[in-house]
C-alpha cells in the first residue's frame, strides 16, 4: 500500500531515526538508537554558523546495555552535531536510567530522570521508542540463543508474551492469538478495558 499522491509541496527537513539491537558475547544486549536532523536549504545556526544543506542540525546516539530482564545496566551518548554547545549538558543525565526497566513504567522512568530541563527532548524522544527495539531484539535473540525453532514467544511459558493484548492484530481475543498463542487465547488479565 502506498499513501495517496501528495499536493504540490517542498522537501524542507528529514529527521531519520533508527534502533539496532546486539548481542554481546557477554550474555548482555546493547540497543542502540541514532537519531538525525537536516534541511534541505543552508540554515543558520547560533553557533555553528551557516550549514549547508543536508549537514545534521541534530546527530545523536544512545546505546543501552540490558540483560535478559529488560534492565538497564549501562547508558552511552553521544551528541555530535546539536544548535547550541550546552545541549553537551545533557548528557551527565542519561547515566541516572541505569537500574531501570525497559518495560511498563519506562516512559515515566525517561521522564521522571530526564524531563523538561534536566535533559535532552530528542535524546527522550529516542529513549522512549528504544524499549520496542529491546522487545523486537531480545525475546527473538533469546530463543536463537537457546536453538529454539518457531516464532518468538510461541513455547509454553509462565507469563503472556509482552506484545500480546497491546495492538489489533495481538488482541487476546483475535485469531492471530487463537492460532499462535492457545494456551494464552482469551486469558482475562489481558483483556483490554478499552474495547467497549
Amino acid at each position: 500500500m502506498s499513501l495517496p499522491p501528495p499536493a504540490p509541496r517542498e522537501h524542507l527537513h528529514t529527521r531519520t531515526v533508527s534502533y539496532r539491537g546486539y548481542a554481546r558475547e557477554d550474555g548482555l544486549w546493547d540497543i542502540e538508537g541514532e537519531l538525525v536532523d537536516a534541511k534541505t536549504y543552508p540554515v543558520a545556526m547560533y553557533e555553528r554558523g551557516q550549514l549547508p544543506p543536508g549537514e545534521p542540525v541534530h546527530h545523536m546516539v544512545v546505546r543501552v546495555t540490558v540483560d535478559d530482564e529488560f534492565v538497564v545496566r549501562a547508558v552511552a551518548t553521544s551528541m555530535d552535531d546539536t544548535p547550541l554547545d550546552e545541549c553537551q549538558l545533557a548528557v551527565p543525565p542519561m547515566a541516572g536510567l541505569a537500574g531501570a526497566r525497559l518495560g511498563p513504567g519506562w516512559r515515566q522512568a525517561v521522564e521522571r530522570v530526564l524531563g523538561g530541563t534536566r535533559g535532552c527532548a530528542h535524546l527522550r524522544e529516542l529513549m522512549f521508542n528504544l524499549a520496542t527495539a529491546a522487545y523486537q531484539t531480545i525475546p527473538s535473540g533469546l530463543q536463537r540463543r537457546r536453538g529454539i525453532q518457531g516464532p518468538p514467544g510461541a513455547e509454553q511459558t509462565t507469563t503472556p508474551p509482552f506484545h500480546l493484548g497491546r495492538c489489533i492484530a495481538w488482541d487476546i481475543d483475535g485469531d492471530p492469538v487463537r492460532r499462535y498463542y492457545t494456551h494464552w487465547a482469551g486469558w482475562a488479565p489481558l483483556r483490554r478495558v478499552d474495547k467497549a
